[in-house]
């Protein structure tokens, strides 16, 4: 049973991080080990009514396998989530604007420089995400080659999501951050805390204030609900005093919940916690941050 979804406040959402993937477009490896729930295609038709509910008028949607046609679905149901709101003429209610952060080829930058001067594989493109923490190689993000792709993301404008850091990658995204200092970095889900594990816990807040002196870093404050025993609200808290509103960003991770497909288990609970910050914090952390971070690559400076 799903569980009930607050009435939708005033002050606009983005989702920063949705997933929608299509069984038929890409292999998924990853979903053979995940819930029976999941493992079925996903559609943005699936949640847009909870999404409405919630406030949501924009959502980025997250690449969920490192290849090029997982990133050309998204991008096609982008421009059809955009067309169904023109279509059924939604003006300032529901989603309005759809956006991706997708996958390139970082260990490949010439195959990089070529799809960032193409138009149609930029199309919609607000940013690039690799799936370091299933990457063999755990010394992905400091490979030379990688570098230079990296490079070129911050001279186009565009950040890289990094997931799942803890505690893997928490190191690195500080290499990388110090490293690139022209490129956002934005680490999803809080870099995934051990919740519930003291000492655990412990190594994550000590990392996660490194992470935060990078005044490039983001963070978003979403998949927390399903990391460690999802107890989030000090956490959450912690990453304000750290990153400070103009650095945090919400995202709902669906359909990844304790109850897979339900917002109202995830999402839901995290807004609500979100939302008893002044409305100062709010408004940033539910709308301006990602308004500034992801933009296409046509797009002017928000500010």
């Amino acid at each position: 049973m799903s569980t009930a979804l607050p009435a939708a406040p005033a002050l606009p959402v983005t989702d920063t991080h949705l997933h929608l993937w299509d069984l038929a477009a890409s292999p998924y490896v990853w979903l053979a080990g995940a819930a029976p729930e999941l493992r079925h295609t996903v559609e943005i038709g699936q949640v847009r009514p909870g999404l409405r509910e919630l406030g949501v008028t924009r959502v980025v949607l997250v690449q969920a396998d490192d290849t090029p046609e997982d990133t050309a679905h998204l991008q096609r149901t982008a421009r059809a989530i955009e067309a169904h709101a023109a279509e059924t003429g939604q003006i300032g209610e529901g989603i309005t604007r759809a956006d991706v952060v997708g996958w390139l080829p970082l260990r490949d930058p010439a195959a990089v420089r070529e799809a960032l001067a193409d138009p149609r594989r930029t199309d919609h493109l607000v940013g690039l995400r690799h799936l370091v923490h299933d990457e063999p190689d755990p010394g992905f993000l400091d490979l030379p080659e990688v570098a230079q792709s990296l490079e070129l993301l911050a001279a186009a404008g565009l950040p890289l999501d990094v997931p799942d850091a803890f505690e893997r990658h928490m190191a690195q995204v500080v290499r990388v951050a110090q490293r690139h200092p022209g490129l956002t970095v934005v680490l999803d889900h809080l870099g995934k805390p051990p919740l519930g594990d003291a000492p655990a816990m412990e190594r994550w807040q000590a990392q996660l204030v490194e992470i935060a002196a990078s005044l490039n870093v983001v963070a978003k404050i979403s998949g927390l609900a399903t990391s460690g025993n999802g107890d989030f609200a000090a956490a959450t808290d912690l990453a304000l005093s750290l990153f400070g509103a103009e650095r945090l960003m919400v995202g709902s991770d669906w359909p990844i919940a304790p109850r897979p497909l339900d917002l109202g288990s995830g999402f839901a609970r995290v807004l609500e916690h979100v939302r008893s910050w002044s409305e100062a914090d709010v408004r940033a952390v539910t709308h301006g941050t990602a308004a500034r971070v992801y933009r296409r690559l046509d797009e002017a400076p928000s500010v």
